[in-house]
C-alpha cells in the first residue's frame, strides 16, 4: 500500500513538475488596431481560470502561463480577443473597436476604467457633439443639449445684464451653479458673471459652455445624480463631463450659417412704423466656422489635438405687429424695450488636448486647455424722453439735445434711445498633469488645473446725462474669477476580491479668487442732481463695490467599486471637504447595480451633497438701474458682509445641502433597441437666491435698515440669502432603437423628463419677517414662481431618423410643457401682483402669465458628397412656434410687465422663431 502511495506522490509531483517547467513569462502591448493607441487598463486572463492582470498605462502587461493556456483580452468598448499562448514569449495585440457599444462607454461617476452606460449603477447621458451639430442650426453647447438630454435644460435670456451673454444650462429644474462641469473628467471654471435678471438662474454663477469650442469635444457625458461624495461641491444636480478628442492626421473643417425667417413677430412687420428699429425679413443671421487636427507625438502613441471656432451672430428683432387689443395677437405699443430681442456676438476659441507617454517609463504627461474671447452687444430698456427726461441729455433750458444715430425721434412726437450694453467676456485655462502606474498596477494621476474668466461690461450709443451729451461710450467695470485645482488621485484594482474591486483615493487642494473692477468715473459719477446717476442702461461698477476676495478648499476622498458577483455592482464614495471660509462638509453617496438577467438591470442610489455658497454670491455688489414694469430706479446689491445687509439681518452664507435619491432600470430586449427609466428626489435645504428689493420709503423697516439705505442714497437694496428649501421629484425616460439593414438605416431616439419642484421652507430673516409686506418682499410670489419654472414639467423628444446610402433625413419634435409666471402688478414690486382690466379699470386680476405646452418641430436632410464631404441643410422651430404672449389678454394695458420687457419671458423655445440652416464639412 506504501508502494502504491509512493508510486502516486511520485507521479503528481513529476507532473507538477512538468507543469511548473511549461510555465513562461508572457510580455506585451495591447494598442488599438485603428490608432494604434495604447490601451492602458484592458483586462488580460488565463481562460477558465482566476489568474489575470491588466495593462499598464503604456498598454504593457505581463503574465506567467503556459502553451496551453488561452489569454482573454477585454476592454470596455472593445470587441474581446481569445488567443492560444503556444511558443510565443510576446504577445502584441491589436483590439478593435466595438462599434454597437463605443459610443455606450463612460468614464463619469466611476474611477475605473470605464462602463457600458446601460450597466452604471446611475443614469448616464452620452451626446456625441459632431453628430448632434450637424442636425441643426444650433450653435452653442448648451442650445444642442438642451435638444438632446432629456433633463437639460436651456433658456436664450434677453434684456437681462449680461446674461445674454452667457450660456448657462441647468440639470433637473435645480440651478445652473447647482451642476458641476468638468472636462476629461477635471474640475472646470465658472464664470465671473453673476445673473441678476432672468427667469433662470437669479442669483447664480455658473459655468459657460460656449466658451469651449465644439470642434474640441468627443461626446459629452452627463451624469444625471447627485454626485457631491466623488466630485465636490455644485453637484447637487448632477455632473457634465467634457471629452476632448484625441484623433491625429485628420482635418475635420465645418461651415455653417443660419437665420431666423419669423414673418410672424419680425419687428419689420410692425404696423407702427418708426416706433421700433429692426433688421431684414431674415434676421439674427448667424455664420460659423471650425477645424480640428491632431499630431501624433514620438514613438508611444503620443498625441496633441487643436481645436479652433470663429462665430458671429447677429440681433433679432421681436415685438407683435398689431397694437389693436381686438387682436388676441396684439399687444399695445412698447415703448419699455422697443428693441427687444436677442444680442449679437463674435467669438474666437482655442483648444487643445495632448497626452505623451514617456518613454522607458509607466508615466504619461497630460495637458489640455485653451483661450476664448466673446464680444457681445444688446440692447437695454428704452429711455423715453416723455416718461423720463432727467435720463437724456438737455440744455440750460431743458430742451432735448439732439445726438443723430442714438436719439430716435417717433412719428407720434416723442424721442428715446436705446442704451447697448457691450461685454468682453474673456476666458483661459491650462491643465498640467502625471498619470502612470507604480508598484503592483497602482494607478496615480497628479494634475493642476488653473482658469480664469474676465466679463467687463461696456456703456456704448448711451448717455451719463448729468454729464451732458458728448460722451456715448462708457467703460462700466467687470468682474474676474480665477480658480486653481491641485488634485492626486489613486486607484487600484483588486481582481480577487469579490468578482473585483476598485479603490479610489485621493485630495484636492483648492484655490479661489473673486474680483470686481470699478468702472471709470464717469460711468457713475453725477455731476448734476438734477439728472440721472451714471451711465444709462448699466451704471459702473463704484469704487465702493470694487472687492478683492479668495479663499481656499481641502479635500480628502474614498472611493469603493465592488463588483460583489459577476451581477451585482455596489458603489460607496465618501468625501470631506474644508473652506476656509465656512468650514467642513462632509458627504456620502451609495449606489446600486443588479443584473436581473443579461438585458435587464435595476439600479438605484442614495447619498447627501452640497453646494458651497460661490464666492461671487458673498462678495457680488452692483449700484444700478432698475427697470420694473417701466419703473427706473436706482437699486443697490449689497454684498453679504455690507452694513445694509447686516442691518436687514441676514446672516453670513453658508452651505447648501441636499439629500438625493434614484431609482431605475435599463432593459435592452433586442440589440437594436434599449430602454432606460429613472426617478429622483432631491432635497436642498439653504438654497442662496437673490431677494426682492427693500424700498428705502418704506417705513415699516427697522431703523437701521433705514439708515444704512439712505446714506448709501439708493431707492432700494437686495441681498443674497438662504432663502428657500425646496424638493425636486421627476423621472427620465430614454428609449433608443437603433436598426440597419442592408443599405437603409432607422434610428428613433425618445427621451423625456416629467418634473415638479415644491418649495418647503422660506427661511425669512427675524428682522424681514414681521409682516406680510416684508415676507413678500424678501421672496415674493413672483420670485417663486421664478424659482419654480426652472424647467417645464415635462419635456419631451422624439427624433426619428431614417438614412439610405449617403442621404440621411430626420425629424425632431419637442414638447414643452407649461409654464406660470407672475408679471410685477399695478404697484410694480411683484407682491401679490394684480392689474386692472381694459374693459373695467375697477377690477383686477392676477398679473399671470401662463405660457401653455407647445411642440416645437425641427426637420434636417445629411447628404455624404464623398468620403471626405457632407452637406446638411433643414430647419429648426420649422413651424415658427412661439411661447404664448407674456401678457394678461384681457389687461394688455400692462403688457411688457415682465422680466424682459417684451412680448415673451424667456421660456420654453425662446423667442425667434423658425431657423434656416446649412451646413458644410469636410474630412481629410
Amino acid at each position: 500500500m506504501k508502494k502504491h502511495l509512493l508510486i502516486i506522490l511520485a507521479i503528481i509531483c513529476l507532473g507538477t513538475g512538468v507543469a511548473f517547467a511549461q510555465k513562461s513569462t508572457i510580455k506585451g502591448t495591447v494598442t488599438d488596431a485603428a490608432s494604434k493607441e495604447a490601451i492602458p487598463g484592458a483586462s488580460v486572463r488565463i481562460k477558465g481560470s482566476s489568474i489575470g492582470t491588466s495593462t499598464d498605462a503604456n498598454g504593457q502587461f505581463t503574465i506567467s502561463a503556459s502553451a496551453s493556456d488561452q489569454l482573454v483580452f477585454s476592454y470596455t468598448g472593445y470587441k474581446p480577443l481569445t488567443i492560444t499562448v503556444g511558443n510565443n514569449l510576446t504577445v502584441d495585440i491589436k483590439m478593435e473597436k466595438d462599434i454597437n457599444t463605443l459610443s455606450e462607454v463612460v468614464l463619469i461617476g466611476t474611477r475605473s476604467a470605464g462602463r457600458v452606460k446601460l450597466e452604471t449603477a446611475v443614469p448616464v447621458d452620452v451626446v456625441n457633439i459632431a453628430k448632434a451639430s450637424v442636425s441643426t442650426g444650433r450653435l452653442d453647447i448648451t442650445d444642442i443639449l438642451n435638444y438632446s438630454a432629456p433633463s437639460f435644460n436651456y433658456n436664450k435670456q434677453s434684456g437681462s445684464d449680461g446674461a445674454d451673454h452667457v450660456e448657462l444650462g441647468t440639470l433637473r429644474g435645480l440651478g445652473p451653479d447647482q451642476t458641476l462641469v468638468l472636462i476629461n473628467g477635471k474640475r472646470r471654471h465658472q464664470t465671473a458673471f453673476v445673473s441678476v435678471f432672468g427667469t433662470r438662474g437669479r442669483g447664480n454663477s455658473g459655468t459657460d459652455l460656449s466658451s469651449i469650442p465644439a470642434a474640441a469635444i468627443d461626446r459629452v457625458e452627463i451624469l444625471r445624480d447627485g454626485a457631491s461624495a466623488q466630485y465636490g461641491s455644485d453637484a447637487i444636480a448632477g455632473v457634465i463631463n467634457l471629452v476632448l478628442k484625441k484623433t491625429v492626421n485628420e482635418f475635420t473643417i465645418n461651415g455653417g450659417y443660419s437665420g431666423y425667417y419669423d414673418p410672424e413677430f419680425n419687428s419689420r412687420n410692425a404696423l407702427a412704423k418708426g416706433q421700433y428699429p429692426h433688421g431684414g425679413a431674415i434676421d439674427g443671421n448667424a455664420v460659423a466656422f471650425d477645424a480640428n487636427y491632431g499630431i501624433a507625438l514620438g514613438k508611444n502613441n503620443g498625441f496633441i489635438n487643436f481645436s479652433a471656432d470663429y462665430a458671429n451672430n447677429g440681433k433679432t428683432y421681436r415685438q407683435t405687429h398689431d397694437t389693436a387689443f381686438s387682436n388676441p395677437k396684439a399687444l399695445p405699443l412698447n415703448n419699455v424695450r422697443r428693441a427687444n430681442g436677442d444680442g449679437s456676438a463674435n467669438s474666437f476659441d482655442l483648444f487643445f488636448n495632448n497626452e505623451l507617454p514617456i518613454a522607458g517609463t509607466r508615466t504619461t504627461f497630460y495637458s489640455f486647455g485653451g483661450y476664448s474671447r466673446k464680444n457681445s452687444d444688446d440692447y437695454a430698456f428704452t429711455r423715453n424722453f416723455s416718461g423720463s427726461p432727467g435720463r437724456f441729455p438737455t440744455d440750460a433750458s431743458g430742451n432735448l439735445i439732439p445726438v443723430p444715430g442714438i436719439i430716435i425721434n417717433t412719428p407720434d412726437g416723442d424721442s428715446y434711445y436705446n442704451p447697448i450694453i457691450q461685454t468682453h467676456n474673456t476666458d483661459a485655462s491650462l491643465a498640467l498633469g502625471l498619470k502612470g502606474t507604480v508598484g503592483k498596477d497602482v494607478d496615480w494621476d497628479l494634475s493642476n488645473n488653473i482658469g480664469n474668466n474676465s466679463f467687463h461690461f461696456f456703456g456704448d450709443k448711451t448717455f451719463n446725462a448729468s454729464l451732458g451729451a458728448d460722451k456715448t461710450h462708457f467703460d462700466d467695470g467687470g468682474s474676474q474669477f480665477l480658480q486653481n485645482t491641485t488634485n492626486l488621485n489613486f486607484s487600484k484594482h483588486l481582481n480577487d476580491v469579490f468578482a473585483g474591486l476598485n479603490i479610489g483615493a485621493g485630495a484636492e487642494y483648492r484655490y479661489e479668487r473673486y474680483k470686481i473692477n470699478a468702472g471709470e468715473p464717469d460711468s457713475y459719477s453725477n455731476y448734476n442732481e438734477a439728472k440721472a446717476t451714471g451711465s444709462q442702461g448699466f451704471p459702473g461698477y463704484q469704487p465702493t463695490d470694487a472687492v478683492n476676495a479668495h479663499r481656499s478648499v481641502e479635500g480628502i476622498y474614498l472611493d469603493l467599486e465592488a463588483d460583489i458577483t459577476k451581477k451585482w455592482l455596489i458603489d460607496y464614495a465618501n468625501r470631506l471637504e474644508h473652506y476656509s471660509d465656512f468650514g467642513f462638509n462632509y458627504s456620502t453617496k451609495f449606489a446600486t447595480r443588479y443584473k436581473i438577467t443579461d438585458n435587464f438591470n435595476i439600479r438605484g442610489s442614495v447619498g447627501t451633497g452640497f453646494r458651497a455658497p460661490s464666492l461671487q454670491q458673498i462678495n457680488y455688489s452692483s449700484s444700478f438701474t432698475n427697470v420694473q414694469g417701466g419703473v427706473i430706479s436706482e437699486v443697490k446689491i449689497a454684498p453679504n458682509y455690507s452694513p445694509i445687509t447686516k442691518a436687514a439681518g441676514i446672516p453670513n452664507l453658508k452651505q447648501e445641502t441636499s439629500t438625493n435619491a434614484g431609482i431605475g432600470f435599463t432593459y435592452k430586449p433586442i440589440p437594436e433597441l434599449s430602454i432606460t427609466t429613472d426617478g429622483y428626489l432631491i432635497k436642498v435645504k439653504d438654497r442662496v437666491v437673490l431677494s426682492g428689493q427693500f424700498s428705502a420709503s418704506d417705513n415699516t423697516l427697522d431703523p437701521t435698515l433705514l439708515a444704512a439705505l439712505n446714506a448709501l442714497h439708493v431707492s432700494a437694496a437686495q441681498f443674497f440669502a438662504n432663502a428657500v428649501n425646496t424638493t425636486n421629484t421627476g423621472l427620465d425616460v430614454v428609449i433608443e432603437y437603433n436598426k440597419k439593414i442592408g443599405d437603409n438605416r432607422i434610428r428613433v431616439l425618445f427621451a423625456g423628463n416629467f418634473q415638479h419642484m415644491k418649495i418647503n421652507k422660506i427661511n425669512y430673516p427675524s428682522k424681514l419677517s414681521g409682516t406680510d409686506l416684508l415676507k413678500q418682499t424678501f421672496l415674493s410670489d413672483r420670485e417663486q414662481k421664478f424659482i419654480l419654472a426652472s424647467a417645464p414639467p415635462q419635456k419631451l423628444s422624439l427624433n426619428p431618423e431614417y438614412g439610405y446610402k449617403s442621404l440621411t433625413v430626420g425629424t425632431r419634435f419637442t414638447y414643452f410643457g407649461k409654464i406660470v409666471l407672475l408679471g410685477y402688478g399695478q404697484n410694480f414690486d411683484g407682491i401679490h401682483p394684480v392689474v386692472p382690466l381694459d374693459a373695467d379699470a375697477n377690477t383686477t386680476v392676477p398679473d399671470q402669465y401662463n405660457y401653455s405646452g407647445k411642440v416645437v418641430s425641427d426637420l434636417y436632410f445629411t447628404y455624404k458628397l464623398s468620403k471626405s464631404a457632407h452637406v446638411s441643410i433643414g430647419s429648426d422651430n420649422i413651424f415658427n412656434v412661439h411661447p404664448e404672449l407674456g401678457a394678461v389678454l384681457a389687461a394688455k394695458g400692462y403688457a411688457y410687465n415682465n422680466e424682459t420687457g417684451g412680448p415673451f419671458d424667456a421660456v420654453q423655445m425662446g423667442q425667434n422663431g423658425r431657423r434656416l440652416f446649412a451646413r458644410i464639412g469636410f474630412n481629410f
